[in-house]
């Protein structure tokens, strides 16, 4: 058992060991772990909400790790202290994952003030592990003023990212033509900024024309906040240009929320749906615990794929021998 005293006086004193522990309690399946690390969160959460928390997603290989690595060590330069939430995607055979977002990100991974925290997504939806809300309570009360969540990339679920964090960022590649037939119009709705990456090596011309295309189809959608209209920005994060345009930007919007009084609001809604989340999770894996619905599923799952029983009595069912 953890000594929950000294993990919130080692978490206060942003000691890098203490953080560790606090962070691979809250990733925990155990159930005393569930149970510490509630207690845990409860101790910890009048230390936070000071923080910047920004979401930052894009299609593999547009660079992500070297553009949070960049905006990183720009914002160490300026006395920030920059936590990294890194997910890596997990193997659907093994359930293994590299987690090599500290070798992608060698400035920040020898900065003192900053940390960076990989965890695997484990078939998470929306790129981001069932964790990271909780992880990023510990960072913030550790007193990391700016949380950078790497997320695995553009999926079907963003809005999980979205809806976690104050800003979200999309990164894009300078071909912009292509891309623009793929990218889901939703993906485009939720972002507060699109940064072109790589605007280097020959690129420039190419991410100015993307930039171009870019803001020509935001101006077709509706923006998630009518007091904010997102920008669009080429930046380098090799060479390290463009990177304080970007933080201007989020700033700007930071000020906006504040004006208009939308954060507190935002964040309580956030606060609210995460409560539901959790809630879901936590019947999940109940649901998969018991034993009465262990001995049913089997022989159900042999029913619904055979055509003999249809899937919605057979969920009824799994419930009902859930609940007795």
């Amino acid at each position: 058992m953890i000594d929950l005293d000294a993990c919130v006086e080692g978490v206060l004193g942003a000691d890098r060991t203490w953080l560790g522990r606090a962070v691979t309690l809250m990733e925990s399946t155990k159930p005393d772990d569930r149970e510490s690390a509630t207690e845990l969160l409860q101790r910890l959460l009048p230390h936070t909400g000071g923080a910047r928390r920004v979401g930052i997603t894009g299609v593999p290989g547009v660079g992500k790790s070297t553009f949070i690595d960049a905006l990183g060590t720009h914002l160490t330069s300026q006395d920030h202290r920059v936590a990294v939430l890194a997910v890596d995607p997990s193997s659907s055979v093994s359930g293994g994952s590299i987690l090599g977002d500290k070798t992608r990100m060698p400035n920040l991974a020898i900065d003192d003030a900053a940390y960076i925290r990989p965890s695997p997504s484990s078939g998470s939806l929306g790129g981001v592990t069932r964790t990271t809300r909780e992880t990023m309570t510990v960072v913030e009360a550790a007193g990391f003023d700016v949380v950078l969540v790497e997320t695995v990339g553009v999926g079907q679920s963003e809005i999980a990212v979205a809806d976690m964090v104050d800003f979200f960022l999309v990164m894009m590649l300078p071909g912009a033509g292509d891309e623009l037939q793929g990218i889901k119009k939703g993906v485009l709705e939720l972002a507060d900024a699109l940064v072109v990456n790589k605007a280097d090596g020959g690129n420039e011309i190419a991410a100015q024309r993307a930039v171009r295309d870019y803001r020509a189809a935001l101006a077709m959608t509706a923006p998630d906040n009518p007091n904010w209209v997102p920008p669009v920005l080429a930046v380098s994060a090799i060479e390290g240009t463009g990177l304080d345009q970007v933080w201007d930007q989020i700033q700007a919007y930071f000020q906006v929320l504040a004006d208009s009084g939308e954060l507190a609001g935002q964040r309580a809604g956030q606060q609210v749906r995460w409560m539901w989340a959790m809630v879901e999770n936590r019947l999940r894996d109940r649901l998969q615990a018991s034993r009465a619905v262990g001995d049913l599923a089997a022989q159900l799952e042999q029913q619904v794929a055979a055509g003999q029983t249809a899937p919605a009595a057979a969920a009824d069912q799994i419930l009902a021998a859930f609940d007795s």
